[in-house]
């Protein structure tokens, strides 16, 4: 997965600097961080960028993943070879983590606590010493510490952030650089998308959409009463 054009949000930068952390940390403490928050911060678009990035491994876990689908889907990741037991196949990420160097990021990690194989993926990170980052849901830290000694090995826990205005302001000119958004629509975008990275690029493709086919290239406040705006909230049932 890659993103070919960044825009330079806060959740970008504050992963960014998680992951300068764990891979340049003293080799006598833990190499595990978390990227926690709730849905649609941006989580995943601010962990795929910084595994471009940081040529880093990127596994997405499935809701269905199984401690072996799981060992299956981060050595293909890897590179490596998939048949074995698990104990085999946790042998073999050990040892390709060890040779290269490069961090781990797993994303959607809250199926892997669901799941319950939390002290397989504790004991990839203590055999290997590599850099591992955890991508999850706002309560992840708290699950976590049900497991003590995986709890222990988390060198630190950045929680994601909300979009600001200035976030809608960048997402805009990268999605949307052929228009002119009026700085009140902005400011209202952002108030209507509740700070959700998600929710506004989706609101500034409606945006866009209304743009193009009404033929403008200015979008003022008046505009949005022509657009149906994305707030989260379920469409009201049509009467009949």
């Amino acid at each position: 997965m890659q993103i070919q054009t960044i825009a330079p949000l806060k959740n970008v930068s504050l992963f960014n600097e998680l992951m300068d952390r764990v891979m340049n940390r003293p080799i006598h403490l833990p190499g595990m961080a978390t990227f926690h928050g709730y849905s649609g911060f941006g989580k995943t678009f601010s962990a795929v960028y910084g595994a471009n990035k940081y040529k880093a491994y990127y596994v997405e876990v499935g809701h269905s993943w199984t401690q072996k689908k799981f060992c299956e889907a981060v050595l293909n990741e890897l590179g490596g070879q998939t048949k074995g037991t698990i104990a085999t196949l946790v042998d073999r990420i050990v040892e390709i983590l060890a040779e290269e160097d490069r961090p781990l990021i797993i994303d959607e990690f809250d199926y892997v606590v669901k799941r319950k194989f939390v002290e397989l993926v504790r004991e990839i990170h203590d055999k290997s010493n590599a850099p591992i980052i955890l991508i999850g849901e706002e309560l992840l830290p708290s699950k976590l510490s049900e497991w003590e000694r995986f709890h222990n090995r988390v060198l630190d826990w950045v929680p994601a952030l909300p979009a600001d205005i200035d976030d809608v302001r960048n997402l805009a000119r990268l999605y949307c650089p052929m228009l002119d958004i009026n700085e009140d629509v902005l400011k209202q975008l952002h108030k209507m998308s509740q700070g959700r990275v998600r929710r506004i690029c989706v609101n500034l493709e409606k945006i866009r959409e209304y743009a193009v086919t009404n033929g403008g290239d200015n979008v003022n406040v008046s505009d949005l009463n022509g657009v149906q705006m994305f707030t989260g909230t379920p469409p009201q049932r049509r009467a009949v």
